[in-house]
């Protein structure tokens, strides 16, 4: 059929469909998000305009519709993928940093930036760039360092070619990221007699790869031979949707669990064998099992500095079987490579271990050392003085249900919810850790509420990252999408501060207190009456009684007047949840202050502690 590439990109993106966890097919790609402007609204825009089954979203910050879309891949577990669209220049570069944020953390993510002309005849054209030395660079170049696949399209006869590897790289276990399909304005509108097969509906499902079963030999060999056996479990088991099989694993050979960043809530707070989340971020009851065990386990994780307080948490003599549909990060340190997806890793694998069950004495620490750490978050979640992170996440906790949905990216209040959340319902936890970008937790409960209509999405966030980016807000309240945010107000960049003065520095530039400034009393921020002006319910509240009743108030509006529900509340600026795990940083050898250069000395001392290869 006659068709613009414009129109069969559309028409492509139409017939691309999805097997969901539940077994239902939806469309692989649920809407669009969109900022037109000169280099994509007459084209593309006509295109999906054409096309209104296609849902289009209006975005008022191409990084935040970007990092909406980022959300839906997180909130549906990878089985969808969210699409951005924007005019060449600024426009595109403002989704560099989405396709970062998808990047690192393995998300699928379809960008379609405008570009200049490839006649050239009318460069240089508004929003072009010049290299003097290179007349094919264009700003879209950027988008090379964060893409997993990155086409310009230069022919319309291309995307037979271009469209089947784009969708490879968005459904596959291993390779899955962001694709930039770069457009032309002008190859944008030009047309091509496109064979119909190519927009025949086509349903992607979840590739399993099974392990080799020599390898499955050696990994079961391994387990066998251990005392001390630990399970670490990551993003790989949500995305396999494996968590039941992780669980039966670890029952039936009586072995402790922990979980990573992108693992969290995979395993019932509760359950007897749950040793609680590892790491920097985590808890000290996994902390302290990770240090006796022999052999790890590690599912779907590609054991990120957090999870292994950069490598400093395991023992030294410790032997890793790193189970992982890609090898890049199931050879990482020397670990027994067990390529495969989670769930038939651990289905073969525990046929091979038989019968095989760890020491009942090592399986009973889970239960008692986050006995112990479950004690001490309460401690931190009893109301005393200024409310603190860990008792506004404890509010949240106790009042929401197994349906909803809760996630964050930037600051300290990770660090909460990783190490005290207490799980409710499987894979219902954003922590955006890979990248840590502030302003994610706005724009992505956007993605997230699109995904998951059904439970609650809540997000919390500090004052900082809400002044970072908030415009999705007014995007998500036109929409009519509902969600809660709590936000934070603790006076600036807490937690930096902390990170800063933790480590000998004196406070600039992080709290407000420490940042230059002309006013003897500098204005501060009304968030609530800012959220109110983009067409949010608000709530602002003093204390944790009054952040209670105002999130359950939240939650209703959420849901019946379907728009974003903003909780404020004024919390302590320096008390944290803390795990007691070290982490490596670039402390000055040589600094103006001495605590500076202690400091230093301590890092010194931390790296000796450090396993740089197994």
């Amino acid at each position: 059929m006659r068709l613009t590439t414009a129109q069969a990109l559309v028409r492509w993106l139409t017939a691309q469909r999805t097997e969901l966890p539940d077994g239902r097919e939806a469309p692989l790609f649920p809407g669009v998000f969109a900022i037109f402007g000169h280099g994509n609204v007459l084209a593309l825009g006509n295109a999906l305009e054409e096309r209104r089954e296609l849902p289009v979203w209006r975005g008022h910050n191409e990084q935040g519709m970007a990092l909406a879309a980022v959300g839906i891949a997180k909130a549906t577990h990878r089985r969808q993928v969210g699409v951005a669209t924007s005019s060449i220049g600024p426009g595109a570069l403002n989704m560099v940093t989405a396709a970062g944020v998808a990047h690192a953390n393995r998300l699928p993510l379809l960008l379609l930036p405008g570009d200049t002309f490839t006649s050239r005849a009318p460069d240089p054209v508004l929003q072009q760039v010049e290299h003097f030395g290179d007349p094919s660079t264009t700003v879209n170049d950027a988008f090379r360092a964060v893409s997993r696949y990155f086409d310009r399209v230069t022919r319309p006869e291309q995307l037979l070619n271009t469209l089947p590897q784009a969708a490879r790289v968005l459904t596959d276990p291993a390779d899955c990221g962001p694709v930039v399909l770069a457009l032309p304005q002008d190859v944008q509108a030009e047309s091509f007699d496109f064979p119909d097969a190519l927009f025949a509906p086509v349903v992607h499902r979840p590739q399993r790869p099974r392990p080799d079963t020599r390898t499955l030999a050696e990994a079961a060999a391994a387990l066998r031979g251990a005392r001390r056996p630990l399970l670490v479990l990551g993003g790989g088991v949500r995305y396999s949707r494996a968590a039941g099989r992780a669980i039966r694993f670890a029952e039936q050979h009586a072995v402790p669990v922990t979980e990573t960043t992108a693992g969290r809530t995979e395993v019932p707070h509760d359950h007897p064998l749950h040793a609680g989340p590892l790491g920097i971020t985590g808890s000290a009851s996994a902390n302290a099992l990770a240090a006796r065990a022999d052999v790890v386990l590690a599912v779907g994780t590609r054991l990120q500095d957090f999870t292994t307080a950069s490598w400093t948490v395991f023992a030294p003599d410790v032997r890793i079987v790193s189970l992982n549909t890609a090898r890049f990060d199931a050879v990482k340190h020397g670990a027994l490579a067990l390529v495969a997806d989670a769930d038939e890793g651990l289905r073969e694998l525990t046929d091979a271990l038989g019968d095989w069950r760890a020491d009942p004495a090592w399986s009973a620490r889970a239960a008692e050392e986050r006995g112990k750490w479950d004690a001490h978050v309460d401690g931190l979640r009893t109301p005393a003085g200024t409310p603190t992170y860990a008792q506004v996440v404890g509010v949240v906790n106790e009042e929401s249900t197994p349906e909803d949905y809760v996630l964050t990216a930037s600051g300290g209040l990770p660090g909460e919810l990783i190490g005290g959340w207490r799980a409710l319902g499987e894979a219902t936890m954003d922590v955006e850790y890979g990248f840590s970008c502030m302003g994610y937790e706005l724009a992505g409960a956007w993605g997230a509420a699109i995904a998951r209509p059904d439970g609650v999405v809540t997000s919390l966030l500090g004052d900082g990252s809400y002044l970072m980016l908030n415009s999705e807000l007014f995007s998500a309240a036109f929409a009519g999408h509902g969600f809660v945010a709590v936000v934070c107000d603790n006076d600036g960049y807490a937690v930096i501060h902390r990170l800063q003065t933790g480590n000998g520095g004196a406070g600039f530039n992080n709290l407000y207190d420490d940042v230059r400034t002309a006013h003897a009393r500098p204005p501060r921020t009304d968030f609530a009456a800012h959220a109110a002006a983009m067409g949010c319910a608000t709530f602002p509240v003093d204390d944790l009684d009054g952040l209670r009743a105002a999130y359950r108030r939240a939650r209703e509006v959420a849901k019946t007047e379907r728009r974003p529900a903003v909780v404020v509340i004024r919390t302590h600026p320096s008390a944290w949840t803390e795990a007691g795990a070290w982490w490596e940083v670039g402390v000055p050898e040589v600094a103006h202050r001495p605590e500076i250069t202690a400091a230093h000395d301590e890092v010194a001392a931390g790296k000796a502690e450090q396993i740089r290869y197994l």
